[in-house]
């Protein structure tokens, strides 16, 4: 299992040009009237079962605090806005820089296309053991049941209510963004089904819970995602340029096509450390320090690795420049499938569910991306087949590569840029120091034993919910990311959150403790290694099991157990029912003509009645939660069924 709940986030631009790259349409003009600029965000936490699991934003519109209509702050061109979710792995990839009136706003209804069509999945090229598709399958779409659509025919959409943390506090120079997070891992988003009788699996896709806000109290330490656009202006200094936003349309057809938006950028040229330029069609490169050094940049279409600066403005740190979008876009953008020491092959997923392989030679090098720290942004962390050797890269990283020759066989990578270091695995052996990841994969050489050191507790990590620093190592619960545990108890915390065990007995697997980080390069405990700056704990899947005893409920605390197949004990589940931290429940109806996810708001006294009376003896249910030390599970996610009832569950 990989649940990954890593950021994505989509950025601002200068605040000079919000007006022009808004895409707000309410009355008035953004530069005159009393409004501020809020960077519009998309998150997402990948999969290691999808390739492609592609969407279409619609519009964004925010809820004000003081009541009256919704605001809508962006349009998508039309069609709507591209986006694989599968991409989007701790990343920020730009909407917008919405023109938004002054005042304060509770939550966002983000609206994605509804039609047959408007969500594509593929097959990742490696899926999990025990995933019901083969590798690279392409989902029909009369196989996507989108759920809770509204709308008439051919004009579906769903709106996503989402509730802010806090509220968000919109004045004049603000430029904190929001940022909507997908979880594309969370258990009710993406449901197979196989109704009786039926030829062809269906795949219910469920966005009521998956999407979430999370708030980010400092721009520079979002890490974006390389953006595409086309160069539509050079200012006369040569200190910047202007782009169009372009995103490529999905699925990835050959030719690659662009889809252009309404959304424009600028972009600063890195005066300080340089911004390394690459012409594409001519194979250079370069460092620059003004864009006048780039002849005949008008028109032409870039990749851009940038950074955000503390008053919002966009620095390059790389860019590749084409005369042609497919000339830019041919730079494999996945998450790491193999590392071959041996023979110096990095495997990278692609979108259609095909591995890339990239040949790495004495030249290559390895960037991590580092946005609050400019001059490490710009500088590799390592050269060739060195880099290989150390065991440094492994299975699960997030990379976006840049080719010698596109046209070459093998393709030798020219540059290979780490945007996310995601280590994940069983959790054993922590103690003071660190603690130990252990993860097996379908192929047993991608397979890790990785003792990782926690960042110094001097460095900094971000900040909490009310805006405070905060420094050293910091962990959180799946299902509760603002109750972070950090400060000087944290580590101590943290180890005792990690010895817990669950056993059903017999042949059944032992559950242990499941974890996920986004490591960091060059901290000082291990100036060259990877440290933990951060650890999510993740709700391990348990196998479809049935009830052993009925719910019980001692005032917020409620409790079940359960048995499963190949085990001879029941486990005790226990969940909160509690505002705030309620476990997540949903309702799973399966008929021969689908299946219908549905949540259930256990904080109420009508969803703990439909729960209670669901979770009968004998009855099947799925439960995802975290081992404790005194052997029971405590359960983030349950789903239980209704309609024809599961065998086994994809």
């Amino acid at each position: 299992m990989k649940l990954t709940l890593l950021r994505c986030a989509a950025g601002a631009l200068l605040a000079g040009l919000a007006a022009c790259s808004s895409g707000y349409s309410g009355m008035g003009n953004p530069a005159s009237a009393p409004y501020g600029t809020v960077p519009l965000l998309v998150s997402d936490a990948p999969s290691d079962d999808w390739a492609l699991v592609g969407i279409k934003v619609l519009n964004i519109s925010l809820i004000p605090q003081a009541g009256g209509p919704n605001v809508l702050v962006y349009v998508a061109p039309p069609g709507g806005t591209p986006l694989n979710l599968e991409d989007l792995d701790d990343l920020a990839d730009i909407l917008a820089a919405a023109a938004v009136p002054l005042g304060t706003y509770t939550g966002a209804v983000l609206t994605v296309g509804g039609n047959a069509g408007d969500v594509q999945l593929i097959a990742a090229a490696q899926p999990e053991t025990g995933f019901a598709l083969a590798a690279g399958t392409v989902v029909s779409s009369q196989d996507i049941q989108i759920q809770h659509t509204l709308g008439m025919a051919s004009a579906l959409s769903v709106p996503i209510v989402v509730t802010f943390e806090a509220p968000l506090v919109v004045s004049t120079g603000s430029n904190l963004p929001i940022d909507l997070e997908f979880d594309l891992s969370y258990p009710a988003f993406i449901i197979g089904h196989q109704p009786p009788g039926a030829g062809s699996l269906l795949w219910a896709v469920n966005f009521t819970g998956p999407v979430r806000h999370r708030a980010v109290h400092d721009i520079t330490r979002l890490v974006l995602r390389e953006m595409y656009g086309s160069v539509t202006s050079v200012a006369g200094t040569g200190s910047s340029i202007t782009i169009v936003k372009d995103f490529p349309a999905l699925p990835i057809a050959t030719p690659v096509t662009a889809v252009a938006t309404l959304q424009q950028l600028s972009i600063l040229v890195d005066a300080t450390n340089g911004t390394l330029f690459y012409d594409v069609d001519a194979k250079t490169s370069t460092t620059i320090t003004s864009f006048a050094a780039v002849p005949n940049l008008m028109g032409k279409y870039v990749r851009l690795a940038a950074r955000y600066q503390v008053d919002g403005t966009l620095v390059a740190t790389r860019i590749w420049a084409s005369s042609t979008f497919a000339g830019v876009w041919f730079s494999p953008e996945g998450h790491v499938l193999h590392v071959d020491a041996v023979n110096n092959i990095v495997t990278v997923a692609g979108e259609q569910g095909l591995p890339v392989e990239l040949q790495v030679d004495g030249s290559t090098q390895f960037y991590f991306r580092q946005p609050w720290s400019p001059s490490a942004d710009a500088a590799p962390i390592g050269t060739g087949t060195t880099f290989l050797a150390s065991g440094d890269l492994v299975r699960g990283f997030k990379v976006h590569a840049s080719v010698v020759d596109p046209l070459a066989a093998p393709l030798v990578a020219q540059s290979i840029d780490i945007e996310t270091a995601a280590y994940s695995g069983t959790i054993s052996n922590a103690n003071t120091m660190g603690f130990t990841y252990t993860h097996d994969f379908p192929t047993s050489g991608d397979d890790y034993v990785y003792a990782m050191d926690y960042i110094a507790s001097t460095s900094a990590n971000g900040t909490d919910s009310s805006g405070n620093p905060i420094t050293g190592f910091k962990y959180w619960n799946f299902a509760f990311p603002t109750l972070v545990s950090a400060g000087t108890g944290a580590v101590t915390d943290f180890i005792a959150a990690t010895n817990g065990t669950v056993s059903f007995g017999g042949n059944a697997s032992t559950i242990r403790p499941y974890g996920l980080t986004a490591a960091m390069w060059g901290d000082p405990a291990s100036p060259k290694a990877w440290t933990a700056p951060w650890t999510v704990l993740l709700p391990v899947p348990l196998p479809l099991a049935s009830v052993a005893a009925a719910v019980t409920v001692s005032g917020s605390s409620v409790s079940f157990a359960i048995g499963v197949p190949s085990g001879t004990q029941p486990v005790t589940v226990g969940f909160s029912n509690a505002s705030g931290q309620a476990a997540l429940v949903y309702q799973v109806d399966r008929s021969p003509g689908g299946v219908t996810v549905s949540p259930v708001d256990i904080t109420t006294s009508s969803g703990m009645t439909a729960l209670t009376g669901a979770l009968v003896v004998g009855a099947p249910v799925k439960v995802y939660g975290i081992p404790q030390s005194d052997g029971t599970l405590k359960a983030y996610v349950i789903l239980y069924f209704t309609g024809t009832m599961p065998a086994t569950l994809n």
